[in-house]
């Protein structure tokens, strides 16, 4: 374990203002750990890994711009000693068996309370499992109505929702706003949405979601 000053040294990579600053409080106030550095984007975050003696890497990869699993498992790979805590809006049952497979196993929602967080933490430097209670729902298919079933290429109901409001016309703004959630959180679930769909343009959502039957023809002018 990496300390400095008897400190947990600690790495937050999130483009979340309010979420990272709230972060970096609770760790301070805590007493055992210190943050490193705040990353926002993915091309600071090897290098800034390479430079500092990080032993906990607190990330959300999807709003650093990591979309694929090669990526974090590269990571991994790169530094064996560092321990991943994801903390993130929203993850899906397979991601959770994907996280598994390259050993990160600790992953909490940005719902949960400080001490929740520092449990979590704690678990991560430990090299011991930790989830929230509604991911491990999720992980032994124990709440099935949190998901949309196979046939609508698993997204959430949240992505669901917010596929029907691309395809109304609305902005990432209009659509954080009606959502009453962050501009980056609409845009990390549009990211999710078109990995999942497999999708590279709105216009391509708009086909998929019409042949899915979301959103209807009538409603719909192509």
């Amino acid at each position: 374990m990496k300390k400095s000053d008897n400190h947990v040294q600690v790495l937050i990579a999130d483009s979340q203002f309010l979420i990272t600053e709230s972060l970096k409080l609770i760790l301070q106030n805590d007493g055992r750990f210190l943050v490193d550095k705040i990353i926002t984007e993915k091309i600071d975050l090897i290098e800034t890994l390479k430079l500092n003696n990080t032993s906990v890497l607190i990330i959300d990869p999807s709003l650093i711009d990591i979309t694929g699993l090669s990526e974090l498992n590269e990571i991994k790979r790169s530094f064996p000693e560092l321990k991943v805590l994801i903390i993130t809006n929203i993850v899906t049952r397979k991601e959770l068996h994907e996280f598994n497979t390259i050993g990160i196993n600790n992953i909490i929602l940005k719902t949960e309370g400080k001490e929740e967080i520092i449990e979590a933490l704690n678990a991560a430097v430990n090299g011991k499992k930790y989830y929230s209670n509604e991911l491990l729902d999720l992980l032994f298919e124990s709440n099935e109505k949190k998901l949309i079933p196979d046939e609508t290429g698993q997204l959430t109901n949240s992505e669901l929702e917010i596929v029907k409001l691309i395809a109304d016309g609305l902005t990432t703004k209009e659509i954080a706003a009606r959502k009453f959630i962050s501009f980056h959180t609409v845009i990390s679930h549009r990211k999710n949405i078109f990995r999942k769909l497999g999708v590279t343009s709105i216009s391509e959502l708009i086909m998929y979601s019409i042949k899915a039957g979301w959103i209807n023809t009538i409603e719909y002018n192509i």
